[in-house]
């Protein structure tokens, strides 16, 4: 598996992930007000959560394809915009994907926010930050809604893994 398909498919499979996890919540006692909900104090919403999920995709892009990407600093204020906010990314993923990417031995500079550089290769990105860092999200996203009540499990999680179900013989 190259690092573009790990990239791609990680993306695809757990945006479409919280999308099923959003449109179980938009039926949730709760609704809307579930966006506003932390795990702890000092950990950002599931608002915040779900902008990260639908920016990190383009800001890998941007390294991987040379995508002019600006991320949003718009949480969204309601789930039915966070769903919409999804549907958007997957279909820009799926076309970003058809682009040429870094070769995986081509050095990129990674700068995040506090101000530490870090100096990896194409592949080390993708599977030393760009990857972990968006599943670290998604599952983040997943134990907010765990936590406030959302009747999810594992299988939600990872739905993605049903088209590889083996039937029964017989």
């Amino acid at each position: 598996m190259t690092h573009k398909d790990l990239i791609v498919n990680a993306h695809l499979n757990m945006l479409g992930t919280l999308e099923g996890l959003l449109a179980k919540a938009a039926s949730h006692e709760k609704g809307d007000e579930l966006l506003g909900a932390k795990l702890a104090d000092d950990m950002l919403p599931l608002s915040t959560q779900v902008r990260f999920l639908c920016n990190m995709p383009g800001e890998a892009m941007g390294r991987l394809i040379g995508l002019d990407f600006k991320s949003s600093e718009d949480d969204p204020e309601t789930i039915a915009d966070a769903r919409s906010m999804i549907e958007t990314r997957k279909a820009e993923v799926e076309k970003w994907s058809q682009h040429n990417f870094l070769d995986e031995d081509e050095m990129i500079e990674l700068v995040i926010p506090n101000g530490m550089t870090f100096d990896l290769t194409a592949g080390e990105y993708v599977r030393d930050w760009a990857v972990p860092q968006f599943y670290f999200h998604a599952t983040t996203a997943y134990a907010i809604l765990r936590s406030e009540g959302l009747e999810i499990g594992k299988a939600d999680f990872v739905g993605y893994m049903f088209k590889y179900l083996r039937q029964p013989a017989g």
